[in-house]
């Protein structure tokens, strides 16, 4: 039987998901909190509706997941000058330094991953997914640098 892509890349990326949520247990957040934080870290000042996009979830659901996040004093929403209505995320200093102390986990997740591959090979298959994604990309710049880390 012959694996297609969609389904072993979804299930690679739901195996990074896992590892890495095993392993930052003890920090106190839950896996999607980790990814939030990390996004606003590479976009600061990005929107609730942006990052809903961004983690696949309904807005209210991501509404939720900053309310959280503020409470536990990692997020502070900003007054956003172009529209009244909406908020611009930040981390705040506990945030920062959250996302800096569990960077080295997402490293460790993705170098055991990789462990097995040369140099050559590494290079290869981050040419191939990037290829991949650009086939499949709608081009939103704010997910590019959400992508990217680019801010």
């Amino acid at each position: 039987m012959k694996v297609n892509v969609a389904f072993l890349s979804s299930d690679v990326g739901r195996l990074f998901r896992k590892r890495f949520a095993a392993s930052a247990q003890h920090f106190g957040v839950t896996g999607p909190q980790w990814r939030m934080l990390a996004a606003i870290q590479r976009e600061p000042g990005t929107n609730q509706g942006a990052l809903a996009g961004w983690l696949e979830v309904e807005p209210i659901t991501a509404g939720r997941m900053v309310d959280r996040l503020e409470k536990m004093g990692l997020v502070e929403r900003r007054d956003d000058p172009a529209d009244r209505r909406c908020w611009c995320l930040y981390l705040t200093a506990k945030g920062e330094d959250l996302v800096r102390r569990m960077a080295p986990l997402a490293q460790q997740a993705i170098s055991d991953a990789v462990s097995s591959l040369s140099d050559d090979e590494h290079a290869q298959l981050l040419s191939l997914l990037e290829r991949v994604r650009m086939n499949l990309s709608d081009d939103s710049p704010s997910e590019a640098n959400l992508i990217h880390g680019r801010g």
